[in-house]
């Protein structure tokens, strides 16, 4: 039988919780023309939200090509380019003559090809004979629009991992050609894109430090999936799945402990269905707990390994519950020095994406189990 507690998959259908505004609004937007930016933590369901919705405007008849680009690797802009030409030529097409003349039609001088060796060992669809230039970029970056020109049919791209086009070193120059292409607003055959990143502080560097994309994009921000439904979600999944029982105390203390988070908790909950007969009790879920504990620790000490006693000392401060980090009495009590250190520091665990700020200025842990892990287990603080 269909486990309802996926955490190792994307999640869509009738296990995707919550969050039906959030499509609507995407889908409204996507519908509309209009670019889309999403950047919220790793692990917090933002390519469900996107799958779901385009899932949610097929089945209401809306008629789209959406090519998937996988940034995660992306290092160098060659490792963009050709991550995103492969992606809308797959979406494309599907024969190498089709993927050849796409090629030769839509990136003539350019420094692209389509290798018919390459793609026999390799299936390898687009090729770079020469180191790009901008001429490159622009052409590639305008291929989903030529090819929904050519098919008819509007194109969502999706930009997964987007931040990791600052690895390049002309990174800012591809966020420049975009904003130059999307201010064509090209009707009614063009390509809208979809930018997702899951560090969120370096999302927030191009979308709002440096303003990129600026009345553009619009940033769509994750509500928590509510509460009583994810506890509704683990009770009747153990009742119906199996006819164990979850007692609802413990799956709002599992909710509470990981902030709403359902990769987490879904997480918990399968390990417990693995653990139990007939009735998880407390102790198969902090046995389940400590075996999730297992598996993250070894990433969550190369974490505080790599923070130095400033920054250590400052997430101390913030696990106390401290916000306002530059008052004198703040800055004797956790070593901080002076302002202007409280200030770097801040700087330094935001670009290791240990924390974040609000709108009010105030830190947010991004992790929740590594939030718990460093409190519990490397700090010792006893709650």
């Amino acid at each position: 039988m269909e486990t309802p507690f996926v955490y190792d998959k994307y999640i869509t259908g009738k296990y995707f919780l919550g969050r039906k505004k959030e499509c609507s609004v995407m889908a409204n937007l996507l519908a509309a023309r209009e670019h889309v930016s999403l950047y919220e933590p790793p692990k917090t369901g933002k390519m469900s939200l996107i799958r779901q919705t385009l899932i949610n405007m097929r089945s209401n008849g809306v008629q789209f090509v959406a090519p998937f680009v996988d940034m995660l690797s992306v290092r160098t802009l060659s490792d963009f380019l050709l991550a995103f030409g492969t992606s809308v030529l797959k979406a494309s097409a599907s024969t190498p003559e089709e993927f050849s003349r796409i090629v030769k039609t839509h990136l003539a001088d350019t420094h692209f090809v389509f290798d018919h060796m390459r793609y026999s060992m390799d299936e390898e669809l687009v090729s770079l004979n020469w180191t790009p230039d901008l001429n490159d970029v622009e052409k590639m970056m305008r291929l989903p629009v030529e090819m929904a020109k050519e098919k008819k049919v509007p194109y969502i791209v999706i930009l997964n991992e987007f931040h990791n086009i600052l690895n390049a070193a002309e990174g800012e120059k591809v966020l420049k050609i975009l904003e130059a292409q999307f201010a064509l607003r090209e009707e009614p055959y063009t390509a809208t894109f979809v930018m997702s990143g899951g560090m969120v502080n370096a999302m927030k560097y191009i979308f709002e430090e440096k303003r990129f994309f600026y009345r553009q994009a619009n940033h769509i921000a994750l509500s928590k999936v509510d509460e009583r439904e994810i506890v509704e979600h683990i009770v009747k999944g153990f009742l119906n799945m199996t006819g164990k029982s979850f007692d609802r105390n413990l799956a709002t203390g599992a909710c509470e402990l990981f902030q709403s988070n359902l990769w987490y908790v879904n997480h918990l909950a399968a390990i417990c269905d693995a653990l139990s007969k007939g009735f998880v009790t407390e102790a198969m879920m902090t046995e389940a707990l400590n075996s999730m504990i297992s598996v993250h620790e070894p990433r969550f000490i190369s974490i505080v390994n790599d923070l130095t006693d400033h920054q250590l000392s400052l997430l101390r401060a913030v696990l106390d519950g401290v916000v306002k980090f530059s008052a004198s009495d703040v800055i004797e009590k956790y070593h901080l020095n002076s302002s202007a250190n409280v200030r770097r520091v801040k700087d330094a665990l935001k670009k290791k994406e240990v924390l974040t700020f609000n709108e009010k200025d105030e830190p947010v842990i991004l992790d929740p189990l590594f939030e718990y892990w460093v409190s519990t287990f490397y700090f010792k603080i006893k709650r």
